[in-house]
């Protein structure tokens, strides 16, 4: 049967080198994905400028005693003045001491708490009704604590502790920053507080107040320390306040950074799609091994394709930097692509906007042609599909085969045993005559 068996073995070893070929294209998608996706890094977006890109920004106060600056996308590099005369803070209160400690009784089974701000003159208190909000205090918990808890678990943005002083337990209730986060508390006498008179059960350490502040000369106010919209892509976070001529906020844009990062993942993603490339169409005479895409038209085309692309992509216009090697991307006698890193910071410095516009056009053409390898109805999913289909027949093949051998093999073994039967009965008869031809000599 091992002469029977031989197509069957060519089919297997068939289907075994289209799966191969299957997984190699799988690894170079997975490859090709990726520097694509490096590609589409060198791109602006549709609301951007190719060197906006690529555009970092650092925001430094010079005081830092007075604020901090986070900046991002947006931001307009310049020097601004600050003046900084008041931060945001919130109402705290201090009760009057509770000889009893935490446990000490209050009278009142609610306590309502109205929240809004101070108007005219700041004495007079203007309530926001819908924010006004009444905790119930159950029998069991009239205590201090049972109130410091109770506000607490209401989250309404006011924090109470009690401190345990020399002469007892005092209610510490401290509010969210702002001018509108003045409270009014009220139905347990003992812990009211009226803003438009804040003396009696309470003494007021701190009000509710916006923070107030000036970029250039422009005044401006807001509920939080932390300021953001004042100035497009900056957020302030205001920490003191300023004596007179203030401080100064410096915002930079730096574009050499991004650009470098962006380009070295480029060319990582680049390098190592290429080295998979060779890998798999590649042939060794020591080992007589091929790679498993060896002498394919699809792998030639995509090899040729990603380095033309680096020699025939140009920036257009009359800038000096029109191809990648003007730029400092230099190409090693291994194919391996490498950033000269002095030649790049030369030409962002001398032209940055060239240079982001012929990034943006490599980046272009890479991210359309692997598409044209790699998409749905790319080369490498034809051959996929052909390949599919080529496994799917070789196993119908296989299939066929194999049926055939069973019953080509069956027959052999039918006639082989009906073999075995007759040379056994010949070899019977033939030993009956042997006998009777002893006999017969015995005889005569």
């Amino acid at each position: 049967m091992a002469v029977e068996r031989r197509p069957l073995t060519s089919i297997k070893n068939q289907s075994s080198a289209a799966t191969a070929k299957i997984s190699a294209f799988g690894a170079l998608s997975s490859k090709l994905a990726a520097l694509q996706t490096a590609a589409k890094g060198l791109m602006p977006s549709a609301t951007q400028t190719a060197l906006d890109k690529f555009a970092s920004y650092t925001g430094t106060v010079k005081d830092t005693a007075i604020a901090s600056a986070s900046v991002s996308t947006g931001a307009v590099a310049g020097n601004y003045a600050l003046k900084v005369s008041q931060l945001a803070g919130g109402q705290n209160l201090l009760s009057n001491a509770f000889v009893g400690g935490a446990s000490a009784p209050v009278s009142g089974t609610s306590l309502t708490i109205d929240f809004g701000s101070m108007t005219g003159a700041g004495n007079t208190f203007a309530a926001d009704g819908t924010r006004s909000k009444t905790i119930q205090i159950d029998s069991d918990n009239q205590t201090l604590a049972g109130v410091r808890n109770a506000i607490n678990g209401a989250n309404l943005g006011i924090t109470a502790t009690i401190i345990n002083g020399a002469n007892g337990a005092q209610l510490s209730l401290t509010g969210s920053d702002g001018s509108d986060q003045v409270f009014k508390l009220s139905g347990i006498s003992e812990l009211e507080f009226n803003p438009d008179a804040p003396t009696g059960n309470y003494t007021q350490k701190t009000t509710a107040q916006d923070a107030m502040f000036s970029l250039n000369g422009v005044a401006i106010t807001s509920k939080s320390n932390t300021v953001s919209g004042a100035l497009d892509g900056v957020v302030l976070n205001l920490t003191g306040t300023t004596t007179g001529d203030g401080t100064t906020l410096n915002v930079t844009r730096n574009n050499l950074d991004g650009a470098k990062k962006a380009l070295e993942g480029f060319i990582t993603a680049y390098n190592d799609a290429m080295g998979t490339m060779n890998t798999q169409g590649a042939y060794d005479p020591t080992t007589k091994v091929a790679g498993s895409l060896q002498g394919n038209r699809v792998l030639r085309e995509a090899q040729t394709n990603m380095r033309a692309l680096l020699f025939n992509t140009t920036a257009g216009g009359t800038s000096d930097y029109q191809r990648f090697s003007d730029i400092g991307v230099k190409v090693g006698t291994d194919g391996n692509l490498s950033l000269d890193s002095a030649k790049f910071t030369a030409a962002m410095a001398a032209d940055p906007n060239a240079v982001a516009n012929l990034v943006n056009k490599v980046g272009s053409a890479y991210n359309d042609s692997i598409e044209r390898i790699t998409g749905t109805s790319g080369s490498i999913s034809a051959a996929t599909t052909g390949l599919q289909s080529t496994i799917k027949s070789l196993g119908d093949r296989q299939s066929a085969l194999e049926l055939r051998l069973t019953t080509v093999e069956a027959r052999y073994r039918s006639q082989f045993s009906a073999l075995d039967t007759m040379m056994s009965k010949m070899n019977s008869t033939s030993s009956y005559l042997a006998t009777q031809l002893a006999n017969l000599a015995k005889t005569s």
